[in-house]
């Protein structure tokens, strides 16, 4: 809502010098959004004045039309009394109209300075002025033609309300008397503790038998409905400056003046109005919802097939409007034009104003279904006081005859009732209670008193709630009321107790350990939206039948290529991926912990809960045994140079053996113990993809997979060639943990390092070696690394040499050389037996 402060001048009287970021910020604090404070024609000086033309030379001889005018600008002329010679290219206007002249030693908006000079052989003493050259519109198809009644030589720029601030308000939904001057004029009144003069305060008639009939059916939508006419109307009635000048501020384009009225009357009072050409009328004025297969031609030119929802304005030929949201084409007033035949204005001359309060929520219907909102609908959506429909009518009737010479019909129309005052019960020390400051009876009743309520009572109040505010509906709305007319800022800081605790739950310390290791480890927290769509998992190559192809599909998804919740955590982290690659960021390594969501299809239907109190736990356990389940995952990606190139050779790109010690590394902060086993599964490489088992309760689980994808994943979705990735259940690599992770102590005595190296059939996988070793050295062993893995002419065709180095330590002695020859040869023995191993050169 765009407030000009010299609009809010008239109904407040705000201290000589106060400006616009002031009162925005007396606003700001009574908890209104004043988004921008504009300055409108502060860099604009004078002369600028009316002036009158006088005589028009056209030139020719140039590439345009030309005109050299002489006009009449009364005093303030270079010789007093001497019409001003101007050139001007401008069309739109004859001798004897009145324009904006700017003399010389005038600046305009952009710091463009008039002067005196030649130019097209002439010399031009000034300017006349478009509304974009005064910075007032856009428009620069014609010059200012003002109406008659100004004297050459006036002062423009007051004339023209040229200087002023503009107020840009954020109007929350349930602030929709904020939509409109007279509402925001209240909230300015009372953050300045000053008297408000409403607008709304008019002498309405009586409503009697005489004014057009009008049939309300559908009394829920439609509870009130005023119909004046004014006849003798002028077509050639024109909208004055000053009117015309409050809508542009306000953001509204003039239409004419009809119109104008209606759409003044809306920004002044906050209750939207509708013009009909009586002439165009057939019968009286309905209001009813609309039949199957009813049609309706709205203002905009668009034939709109109407919902039985729909509430319409109709005469005794059907629809004629949308109510509360846009009129139709048939009814619509008349854009005067001259007759070109007898020379007569010609136009609508009688106009029925319809003033009516309509239900929120039907409005609400209307805009959703038919994608059509409006000036009208925005404030109808927000709640409109009831009590003014009769003085807004009256309003526009008031300026039709006072500006369009119009007579205003004695018939008044008015179908409904007076509404009922809305009372709510407040007990005096509740809005103490909600804000921790002891305001007081006094206090609290001042501040209602100060928005329009009656306040009655004296331990609990009676509160009658002003009819334009509809969104006062329980004690806590009043205490807000309360606390913010007494400034937010006036509260105190207190912090919050909170209960005893123990700190973070397992779950919770197991996510922080994985991150802090993985961030150690050199990879990048990329957290990504919950998301994904179909096509992204087809370009993992899922089969029709792979779990991950059940998903959660959200109502209201926020894009609706991605409407499914994410079974894996891949499709976020592979297009971060994709994304850093695109931007330059060819060495990339990324991971991401969250929540997966896994339906079996099996889940209950959930709860509708209450709203009117907190749910009990057996709606809260219903609740959640409608939700799928949620395991937390960590899942990472790797592509390019895994160890960098410098001076001492060239780089390492990351592969798949990256990725089975990353998912090593994870299961060492969950304390689990893991099996590394080759596997088939998608999106991997089927040649290059480790499935990732451990035991849990004596059954041997997946946890998950990790190695190079698949070249036609790489493909599909655009990855750098030799992407590894991995992801893993969190939870899973808990269940299998063999209780709290210790942080490893220092030992006090020195280790024995022995290396050995066994031939095997290539098809033995590392993993069952080592499984040997360690079980056959005992508990000497304090850890075991593959560091070669050999085939060649040394090695029989079909088995491979794997070269492992053993260290052997005892916690409380210095081994000796037969414990750990002892020690080393029963962990050779046990490979051998278990998996056919001959030490090499045996």
């Amino acid at each position: 809502m765009r407030a000009p402060l010299s609009w809010l001048r008239e109904y407040v009287d705000l201290p000589a010098g106060t400006t616009g970021r002031e009162v925005a910020a007396k606003l700001i604090a009574a908890g209104l959004e004043v988004e921008t404070v504009e300055r409108v024609g502060a860099d604009i000086t004078g002369p600028l004045v009316v002036g009158r033309v006088l005589e028009i030379e056209e030139l020719t001889g140039f590439r345009k039309p030309i005109r050299y005018c002489a006009v009449d600008v009364g005093a303030a002329g270079a010789e007093s009394g001497e019409p001003q010679r101007v050139i001007c290219g401008a069309r739109n206007f004859v001798v004897g109209d009145l324009v904006v002249v700017a003399l010389p030693g005038a600046v305009l908006p952009g710091d463009f300075a008039i002067s005196s000079r030649e130019t097209y052989g002439r010399v031009s003493e000034g300017m006349i002025c478009s509304a974009a050259e005064l910075g007032m519109a856009d428009d620069h198809s014609g010059i200012i033609v003002l109406p008659p009644g100004h004297e050459p030589g006036d002062d423009a720029i007051e004339l023209l309300e040229l200087r002023d601030e503009i107020l840009d308000i954020a109007v929350t939904p349930d602030r929709g008397y904020c939509l409109s001057l007279r509402g925001l004029a209240r909230e300015t009144a009372i953050a300045h503790d000053l008297p408000l003069r409403d607008p709304a305060l008019l002498d309405v008639p009586v409503p009697n038998e005489d004014g057009h009939p009008v049939r309300v059916e559908d009394r829920a939508a439609c509870d009130r409905f005023t119909a004046r006419v004014v006849t003798g109307v002028r077509p050639d009635a024109i909208t004055p400056v000053w009117l015309r000048r409050r809508l542009e501020k306000a953001g509204v384009r003039s239409v004419s003046l009809p119109v104008d009225i209606t759409n003044y009357v809306m920004l002044e009072l906050g209750t939207p109005l509708h013009a009909y050409d009586r002439a165009r009328l057939e019968g009286g004025i309905g209001v009813r919802r609309a039949e199957a297969g009813e049609e309706l031609v709205t203002l905009d030119g668009v034939k709109r097939t109407l919902h039985p929802e729909d509430l319409l304005i109709t005469d005794a030929r059907g629809p004629i409007g949308l109510a509360g949201v846009m009129g139709g084409a048939e009814t619509e007033v008349l854009t005067p034009e001259r007759d070109p035949e007898t020379d007569e204005w010609r136009g609508t001359t009688e106009i029925v104003v319809e003033a009516a309060h309509f239900d929120p929520v039907v409005i609400a219907r209307t805009v959703r279904r038919h994608g059509l909102t409006t000036e009208a609908s925005k404030r109808w959506e927000r709640g409109v006081d009831p009590e003014a429909t009769a003085a807004a009518a009256q309003r526009a009737v008031d300026l039709l005859v006072g500006l369009a010479g119009g007579i205003a019909d004695p018939g008044v129309t008015h179908v409904g009732v007076m509404g009922v005052p809305r009372t709510l019960r407040l007990p005096a020390d509740h809005p103490d209670r909600v804000a921790g400051v002891a305001y007081g009876r006094e206090t609290v009743a001042r501040a209602l008193q100060r928005v329009g309520c009656d306040v009655y009572g004296t331990d609990e109040l009676t509160v009658t709630v002003p009819s334009w505010r509809p969104d006062l509906t329980d004690p806590n709305d009043l205490a807000e009321e309360v606390i913010r007319l007494e400034g937010y800022e006036n509260l105190p800081s207190t912090l919050p107790r909170p209960p005893a605790g123990r700190g973070l739950t397992p779950r919770q310390r197991l996510h922080r350990r994985v991150g802090r290791a993985l961030a150690g480890a050199g990879f990048v927290e990329a957290p990504c939206y919950p998301f994904l769509g179909t096509a992204a998992l087809d370009a993992l190559g899922l089969e029709p039948d792979d779990p991950r192809r059940r998903t959660v599909t959200l109502v209201n998804p926020l894009s609706d290529e991605e409407p499914h919740l994410r079974t894996t955590l891949l499709p976020g982290l592979l297009a971060a991926l994709r994304r850093n690659e695109g931007r330059g960021n060819h060495d990339t390594a990324l991971f991401e912990t969250g929540l997966v969501f896994r339906p079996t299809g099996e889940e209950p239907a959930a709860p509708r809960l209450p709203v009117d109190r907190r749910p009990d736990a057996e709606a809260i356990a219903s609740l959640d045994a409608a939700l799928p389940h949620q395991p937390r995952r960590v899942a990472a990606v790797l592509a390019g140079l895994r160890d960098p190139a410098g001076w001492w050779g060239p780089g390492r790109p990351a592969d798949w053996a990256d990725a089975v010690e990353t998912a090593r590394l994870v299961a060492r902060e969950a304390g689990a113990d893991i099996e590394i086993v080759a596997d088939r599964h998608a999106p991997w490489h089927p040649g290059r993809c480790a499935a990732v088992r451990v035991t849990v309760d004596g059954e041997v689980l997946t946890a998950g997979h990790a190695g190079e994808l698949h070249p036609r994943v790489i493909g599909a979705m655009g990855l750098p060639p030799g992407a590894c990735a991995l992801e893993l259940d969190l939870d899973l690599l808990q269940r299998a943990s063999e209780g709290p992770v210790r942080a490893p102590g220092v030992p006090n005595f020195p280790p024995a390092t022995r290396d050995v190296a066994l031939v095997v059939d290539a098809s033995v996988p590392a993993g069952r070696v080592e499984e040997a070793l360690r079980e056959g050295a005992g508990e000497l062993l304090e850890s075991l690394r593959l560091f070669d893995v050999y085939t060649g002419e040394q090695v029989e065709e079909g088995r491979k040499s794997l070269a492992w180095a053993l260290r052997f330590r005892a916690p409380d002695r210095t081994l000796t050389a037969e414990e750990t020859a002892g020690a080393h040869d029963a962990a050779v023995a046990a490979a051998a037996e278990r998996t056919g191993a001959v030490v090499r050169g045996a």
